[in-house]
Formats: C-alpha cells, structure tokens, sequence
C-alpha cells in the first residue's frame, strides 16, 4: 500500500492525516485493495454496499439507467475519487452502478471500523470521521450542481455553466480533464456529434481555445452571460 500513500492523503477523507496517522489508521481497517479489468462492475446497481472505496489507478464510471434502458453517466472517477461513502452508512441499495472504464485498481475501507474507533483512539480516528462528514457534505452539493447543469435547456448553456465551473474547480482558467469528447457528452446528456459542433462554433467565436481533452477559457463574462440563456 504504501507506493499509493500520496493518492489517499490527497483525498478528502484523510485530509489533514499525517503519514504516521495513515498508517495507524491502515492498520486498524486493514482495507482490501482489488484489480478490475475494463467492464468489470466495482459497484452492482440494486445492491447493498458497506465499504467506501477510493480508485487508486485507472477510471471508472458511475451509471445510471433510465426506464428506457439507456445509460447516464452520472459520474467519472480517477485516482483519489472516492465512492460508496454516502451509501456505505445505510440500508440502501446502490442507485447506479460503478464500472471500470479502463483497468483500475481500488481500495475499500469498511465502513463500520471508520464510525467506531478501536481501543487505541488514534486522534487520526476523530481527524477521519470529520472528514468522512465534510465528504458526502461535498458530494451533496456537487449532485446539487450536476442537477442544476442537466436542467438547462441548451446545450450552449450547459457547456457554458460546465466549462465556469470547472475553471473554478480548478482554480485556473487553462484546465485538462480526464474525460474524452464521448465521455463528456455522456455527462452532460448529449449527442458527441452536438457537442463537437457547439465547441467549435465556441472557439471560432473566439470564447475558447481547444486541444485535445484542454480548454482555455478567453471570454469569462461572456460565458457566464450564456450560461443565463
């Protein structure tokens, strides 16, 4: 485990942790780390989880399907994305399924040793479970953000609101993502074909610059003002 240390004290739920206190903590859950080739599930849709998950390498999706048997991307992982944390604290079934984009590697901490610190009472146990809290409060509001995008009615304000909320997300106007152009019309509910043609007209109407999975945004108050039609 410890080649992937960088990756968990980079995610929020061991935000703030020392190495020292990582390691207390690895010892405590004793995590199991698995392998999963491109299309395996991580995830099952329907089913009951009680371990939270942190991709240690490769991607995976979170999907969603419609009554009509087509698939919504409901979100993209990479390394340090964490997964199952709101759903590991109930009775629930998992409302989406996770699967492998490409081969990947993750680790899963169960949930029951991370709410009830063993005898030890690392202070990195208490550290954690506030961070598990700061966690699915985050996701929350990022679900909030991702419903907000999907109910805009033109794709050019959809990819007006994405682009400025990535840019803040990132803290930098010229950003790379992880996704392709298919995986992201798959977030925001499109045809590729459509999203291709909007950012060209975008970047010859001189709002952008693109190259490859890169965007440079040039107009920032022309975007926001889009984004509000």
């Amino acid at each position: 485990m410890e080649e992937y240390y960088p990756i968990l004290m980079s995610t929020s739920l061991f935000r703030g942790i020392s190495l020292q206190g990582l390691e207390e903590l690895l010892q405590c859950f004793r995590p199991q780390v698995k392998t999963f080739r491109k299309g395996e599930i991580l995830l099952l849709f329907g089913y009951e989880s009680h371990d939270i998950g942190i991709i240690l390498e490769g991607q995976a999706d979170g999907i969603k399907n419609t009554p009509d048997g087509a698939e919504v991307l409901i979100t993209h992982l990479s390394a340090g994305d964490i997964f199952g944390d709101v759903l590991s604290g109930s009775s629930l079934k998992s409302p989406v399924t996770i699967l492998a984009r490409t081969d990947c590697k993750a680790v899963f901490f169960p949930y029951q040793k991370i709410i009830h610190p063993c005898h030890s009472l690392h202070y990195s146990h208490n550290q954690l479970m506030q961070n598990l809290v700061a966690t699915i409060s985050e996701k929350y509001f990022a679900l909030n953000r991702r419903v907000d995008l999907l109910i805009l009615k033109s794709l050019r304000a959809k990819l007006c609101t994405w682009l400025l909320d990535e840019a803040a997300r990132q803290g930098k106007d010229t950003f790379s993502i992880t996704l392709n152009r298919a995986g992201l019309a798959d977030y925001l509910n499109c045809e590729r074909s459509a999203l291709s043609r909007e950012l060209n007209r975008m970047q010859n109407e001189g709002l952008i610059e693109l190259y490859k999975s890169s965007f440079k945004l040039l107009d920032k108050a022309a975007l926001a003002n889009q984004a509000a039609h």
